[in-house]
């Protein structure tokens, strides 16, 4: 038995999808009974939070347990009362844990990093069996610039000339499928680091979606301070924005330009090609301004 925390994001929903097309027992941890409606059709589900666990009883249910949760303050602290909930459960399931690359370096001071380092740390003194998928930079990440690329023709991100390997949702959901079904070959301690097919700057994504789009966008490295502003535009809190600067800075230093083959290995199929993604988001680059986005 499976069960998938962060079950409505893109991982996770699109995780959920694997299992049952794997006819994988998976089970979601939603919030409340209403947040069910944004499960895909006929998943089962728990009701609880990484900070307010089901019952013992509950979760000893699950062999396995797929663990992701918001790049939020609390982070750290959610995980781990979800973490001590299963040990005291006295089940001890297998743990397949999602974290950025880099939560592994030692010297990465990325606040996001350093939260999955504290979960590792952890995790470590529980004694759980546990596998890290550790993607770079996701794909997604260009939705947030969305609007400034269908309206002004620009992609402004505080990224320099780095380079980085960035990596859809779907092949990151992919892998986790494959692990938690035993398809993939990966060892209890492992860090499997996940990333797109080659590692590209900036202003070469600017020149995929200025192709695929069939209009001119242009990169347009912008400074720290001016990132910030944005971000707070975006409601992003302090703490949240702070981190996606360290982010910037971490990828500035080309600490997510390597490439692996990760994707392939775990599920047999090449990763996502940049303008493949690209297409298939056509309509959330489109959108009106201030319309929801779909779900990739």
């Amino acid at each position: 038995m499976i069960l998938v925390t962060g079950a409505t994001g893109n991982v996770g929903y699109r995780l959920l999808e694997n299992l049952d097309d794997a006819a994988a027992p998976a089970t979601a941890i939603v919030r409340t009974d209403g947040g069910a409606v944004d499960l895909p059709p006929g998943v089962e589900y728990v009701v609880g939070g990484l900070d307010d666990p089901p019952a013992p009883e509950v979760l000893q249910q699950f062999d396995q347990v797929f663990l992701i949760s918001p790049e939020i303050e609390g982070q750290a602290e959610m995980e781990i009362i979800f973490i001590d909930a299963l040990v005291a459960a006295g089940h001890r399931p297998r743990i397949v844990k999602m974290a950025y690359d880099g939560f592994q370096d030692p010297d990465c001071a990325v606040r996001f990093m350093q939260n999955h380092r504290l979960i590792a740390t952890h995790l470590g003194r529980t004694g759980l069996p546990v596998v890290y998928l550790a993607p770079t930079l996701f794909m997604e990440e260009l939705l947030g610039s969305t609007d400034a690329i269908r309206d002004e023709g620009l992609l402004p991100v505080p990224a320099g000339a780095a380079r980085v390997a960035l990596v859809a949702a779907r092949d990151v959901a992919d892998v986790a499928a494959a692990v938690l079904t035993g398809e993939a070959d990966v060892d209890d301690g492992d860090v499997v680091v996940l990333t797109g097919p080659e590692a590209l700057s900036f202003a070469d994504v600017a020149d995929r979606i200025s192709t695929v789009f069939a209009r001119t966008v242009e990169y347009a490295p912008i400074t720290a301070e001016a990132a910030r502003s944005v971000l707070r535009e975006g409601g992003l809190s302090s703490w949240q924005v702070n981190g996606r600067l360290e982010l910037y800075e971490w990828i500035n230093n080309d600490a997510m330009d390597g490439v692996t083959e990760s994707v392939r290995k775990a599920t047999g199929h090449e990763p996502l090609p940049l303008e493949a993604w690209l297409g298939e988001a056509r309509a959330a680059f489109l959108r009106p301004a201030g319309t929801s986005l779909p779900r990739f």
